[in-house]
């Protein structure tokens, strides 16, 4: 888009903003080679750069501080951004020439983070005065952190990814610090800031070490492209919610996906996953057509090749860090407590039918909604509930259809008889 499109689309505001305001200040489109402005504020405030001690990392500030992330249409540097979305389309680039649209997400929402910065003071003798690096290190858990050399389960218990586990913090360490083969969990090599940082997230929301942790095994998840501050940035796509409505066949075709990626819950790694609670909004859909997991921070993680442990969390770790999002009582569950068909009864319960009710002709539609019947019924055996699944699952099979919409499996598709 040009200037002279920018400036008739927003001229009410330009009209105001003129008289004060060099023209300069105008965000530049991503299509245009931008001047790196080494001034540039993209606003510390707003990504929460003044409470970086309580944040997940800082790898992409300098992208958002040179211009390699910005908006689209906004009007950059001092202006007040919408602060209370819970994300924003960005457009991302590696040498601004070429630019890929991503989406930046809040770790957690506006409101969560004013609570927890809340709880967060409160704890200290002097809240008036609060200092969040003060008041999170002297904590004794942080303490143990800085003296522990390995990630072990009772350093960051309570927490719902690890489940008691000596493989995942092995997993947690490796994605956190980014290196995949890395073969001890020693911490080392992390600073006091980096430690701070990794026992933060786990504490608030995993879901940026989970997209490291599954996105490197190539599982239907966004690619994971950094954090600042108490932002993670991540490839952009569509929300299954606004999917809901679509056509017969491209309905079929995220139901059928949904069902695959609940089965991911066996897999090679022998590692159980399990969604704590589900909504359309959690998935997303990539340019392609594909459907994948756009929110990870439900998951939980159970490692099945060292059994089945209940976490047992000791007085003294229930400090700050457990209190952040959800009560300092809040107890895990026990990891046998877990069915292994609780995600599937959850999808069938919350999301498929906004896909596949009403969609069809009779009769398939009556054999869907019987299916969906016996799938969302949490009391069911387990035998019930997959073999319904199963069937759904093949039926939706053959309604997918080979069409050049769906390109992610058009090409393989076109030519095979059997699909």
């Amino acid at each position: 888009m040009s200037h002279a499109a920018i400036f008739c689309l927003c001229w009410p505001a330009l009209l105001l903003w003129v008289s004060a305001c060099s023209v300069s200040l105008l965000a530049p489109h991503p299509s245009l080679a931008p001047q790196v402005r080494t001034s540039y504020n993209f606003g510390r405030t707003f990504l929460g750069l003044d409470k970086c001690n309580a944040c997940i990392e800082t790898s992409v500030c300098k992208k958002f501080f040179k211009e390699g992330i910005r908006f689209e249409n906004w009007l950059a540097s001092h202006f007040e951004l919408p602060g209370l979305l819970a994300s924003y389309p960005k457009n991302y680039s590696d040498d601004f020439k070429t630019w890929r649209p991503v989406e930046i997400l809040r770790l957690i929402s506006k409101h969560q983070n004013k609570i927890s910065d809340g709880r967060i003071c409160a704890s200290t003798t002097a809240p008036k005065t609060c200092s969040f690096k003060h008041v999170l290190r002297k904590t004794r858990r942080f303490q143990k952190w800085l003296q522990a050399e390995c990630l072990t389960p009772d350093l960051v218990l309570p927490s719902p990814l690890l489940h008691s586990s000596l493989r995942l913090p092995d997993c947690v360490v490796r994605c956190y610090a980014e290196v995949a083969d890395a073969g001890s969990i020693s911490m080392d090599h992390f600073t006091d800031c980096n430690k701070l940082h990794m026992l933060y997230t786990l504490a608030v929301n995993a879901h940026p070490i989970l997209l490291i942790f599954l996105g490197t095994e190539r599982w239907l998840l966004p690619k994971y492209l950094g954090s600042c501050s108490r932002f993670l940035v991540i490839t952009s796509s569509i929300s299954l919610q606004k999917s809901c409505g679509e056509p017969h066949d491209q309905a079929a075709d995220l139901a059928y996906w949904l069902l695959v990626l609940e089965s991911l819950r066996s897999n090679y790694l022998n590692y159980f996953l399990y969604f704590t609670h589900i909504d359309a909004t959690m998935f997303g859909i990539f340019n392609n057509g594909h459907l994948f997991i756009r929110d990870a921070s439900a998951l939980g993680v159970i490692d099945n090749q060292e059994g089945s442990q209940a976490p047992t969390i000791e007085d003294e770790n229930k400090d700050i860090f457990s209190c952040l999002i959800g009560g300092c009582q809040a107890e895990l569950p026990c990891c046998d407590t877990i069915p292994e068909k609780q995600s599937l009864v959850l999808l069938c319960q919350q999301v498929l039918p906004q896909l596949l009710q009403g969609t069809f002709l009779s009769p398939v539609q009556e054999q869907m909604d019987a299916l969906l019947v016996q799938c969302r019924e949490g009391t069911h055996p387990d035998s019930k509930i997959f073999g319904a699944a199963s069937q759904l699952k093949d039926i939706l099979r053959l309604l997918r259809t080979c069409d050049p919409r769906f390109t992610y499996h058009y090409r393989d598709c076109k030519y095979n008889d059997n699909f």
